[in-house]
């Protein structure tokens, strides 16, 4: 691996489980700490908690918007994401609204992303998530057009609680489409270091995954998030 950046730092070490304890969420943002993770990603009330974690490290907290299903309103998903960066979160994963997307009602869906964007921006990254496995090519690169024309920091396949989880043919179908200028994070089904390398040589520049410490030590994790 070229050396301008490390393993760890590909790796959003994410608990979105909805039984999570609060010493569930403490053990991953230990684990983020120990192994300098790029960030813990988490749902929004926990985010208050983790940015407490984290405070004083270079791991970012991260927080899901309008997740899993990208069902609410843009308006909704701009609140939760304005309430989850005061309470500290520097990065917000959204899922867009997938059913607009199936509809083919595309000034729903860029209103959806840019909502999201206009209100993390200057204070947080934004990574639109597609949720590949429910898209047909034609509608994962019109998803991915969209989301760099609104200005979204990443693309990102998956939730990791639908039908499936990023493949390697999608990362690289992304990467082609967003170029060099975004991110790509593929989320859901990584859980060894293998796994991690094949999404990284496809193109990938973030991992979301719940098996981090398990990828950087070379073994197989038991789970996706």
């Amino acid at each position: 691996m070229e050396n301008e950046m490390k393993l760890n730092k590909y790796i959003d070490h994410t608990i979105l489980k909805p039984g999570a304890s609060v010493e569930d969420v403490k053990k991953i943002c230990d684990e983020a700490k120990e192994y300098d993770f790029a960030s813990v990603c988490v749902n929004p009330s926990n985010i208050a908690f983790v940015a407490e974690q984290l405070k004083d490290t270079d791991v970012n907290p991260c927080v899901v918007v309008g997740f899993p299903l990208g069902a609410t309103l843009p308006e909704v998903k701009a609140f939760e994401a304005e309430s989850a960066i005061a309470l500290g979160a520097k990065e917000v994963d959204m899922v867009v609204n997938i059913g607009a997307i199936k509809s083919g009602d595309w000034d729903l869906v860029k209103r959806d992303m840019a909502a999201v964007v206009k209100a993390a921006k200057d204070k947080a990254l934004v990574k639109v998530i597609i949720e590949t496995c429910l898209l047909t090519d034609d509608e994962k690169i019109q998803a991915c057009k969209t989301a760099k024309a609104v200005g979204a920091d990443f693309v990102k396949t998956s939730t990791g609680f639908s039908t499936g989880g990023a493949v390697k043919s999608d990362i690289e179908l992304m990467r082609r489409v967003v170029g060099k200028e975004m991110g790509v994070k593929a989320s859901g089904g990584v859980r060894s270091f293998e796994d991690a390398m094949t999404m990284i040589a496809a193109g990938a520049t973030r991992l979301g995954t719940s098996s981090g410490v398990s990828i950087v030590s070379g073994e197989k994790g038991n789970g996706g998030y």
